[in-house]
């Protein structure tokens, strides 16, 4: 489990093809404390540790999770929003994130508003049931307040989110312009909330 605040900012500088991908990651943690096997949330995926060195740790990444993430994410090169795993006891500052990405959004928008920066993103049909205004998501790994909200006619929905400056200089999100795609996370209780819907619908509909 992860609380989407970003600790660090890695980057990708060995990319190789077998069987999975496999992906070195740079990075400054100290890597001492970081154990063969332990969790670290990769712009949002949950990946595991599978070697490791002083500056860098390597992982795998599965053909469902490249599918389920933003085309290009893995390449030598690409900055990765950083986060360990929670630990029993650590401050839960932002929201409970679980690291599996469950779809693609794309920035539509980007404008200064203040100090900070507004972005709006458009999410797919599947998400938008589980957007709303003053609740939470995960955008890139970095637990986020959705602003508002419009629904799109095609089932879509655009949502907006300002960035203050903390948070653009501490993560990627500062460099994204729009057309970019966004891997999102939408907030775990939203999602619990959505099936007992699904599930009483289907219970009435059976009677």
């Amino acid at each position: 489990m992860f609380t989407g605040i970003i600790t660090d900012i890695g980057t990708i500088d060995h990319v190789e093809q077998r069987g999975d991908l496999h992906a070195r990651i740079r990075c400054s943690y100290d890597m001492g404390s970081v154990a063969i096997g332990a969790s670290i949330a990769c712009s949002g995926a949950c990946l595991t540790v599978t070697s490791k060195g002083d500056d860098w740790f390597t992982v795998d990444i599965s053909a469902e999770t490249v599918s389920k993430t933003s085309a290009g994410r893995w390449e030598a090169g690409t900055r990765l929003n950083l986060e360990r795993a929670l630990k029993i006891g650590d401050e839960l500052g932002g929201h409970i994130v679980t690291g599996h990405v469950d779809g693609m959004g794309t920035v539509v928008a980007r404008e200064s508003e203040g100090d900070s920066i507004r972005f709006t993103i458009a999410a797919p049909h599947a998400l938008a049931p589980y957007i709303a205004a003053k609740g939470s998501i995960t955008v890139e790994g970095v637990s986020l307040t959705v602003n508002s909200h419009s629904d799109q006619s095609d089932g879509s929905v655009h949502f907006g989110l300002n960035i203050i400056p903390h948070t653009w200089e501490m993560t990627t999100l500062g460099a994204l312009q729009p057309g970019d795609p966004v891997n999102l996370e939408i907030d775990v209780l939203a999602r619990y909330l959505m099936r007992m819907n699904e599930v009483n619908a289907a219970k009435s509909t059976a009677m």
